[in-house]
């Protein structure tokens, strides 16, 4: 189970921290992401983080400003947000992959996702 923390409204410019707590060993054990979605679009992936390597791959819309992170002793996954822009305004969501590996070659290989938290910049 994924449950998504940290949503709010803040100004342009302005920097937000995204938690995502997970039960069990998923956040030390597979791979995980960061999405977001605005209505009536696609669902848009944000950042990856490997369990194993720790490798980090983000998007080029928030790459330099956006840092994925975990916390494997409290079971937790971060999104740090700086430089907030309102084209970043979205429903965020953290996500495991589809076949719960603890790498992703594209953010198309996640399927389990969390209910989301609401971020909007103005």
């Amino acid at each position: 189970q994924l449950v998504e923390s940290g949503g709010d409204s803040v100004q342009t410019g302005g920097s937000l921290r995204l938690s995502c707590a997970a039960s069990g060993d998923t956040i030390s054990r597979y791979c995980m992401g960061w999405f977001r979605q605005i209505p009536d679009k696609a669902r848009e992936g944000v950042a990856t983080i490997w369990s194993i390597t720790g490798s980090t791959h983000y998007s080029d819309s928030v790459k330099g400003r956006f840092t994925i992170s975990r916390d494997n002793l409290n079971k937790t996954l971060y999104l740090q947000m700086n430089s907030l822009q309102p084209e970043d305004t979205a429903l965020y969501y953290c996500a495991t992959p589809i076949l719960d590996s603890d790498y992703a070659k594209s953010f198309a290989d996640f399927g389990h996702w969390g209910q989301g938290t609401q971020v909007t910049v103005s």
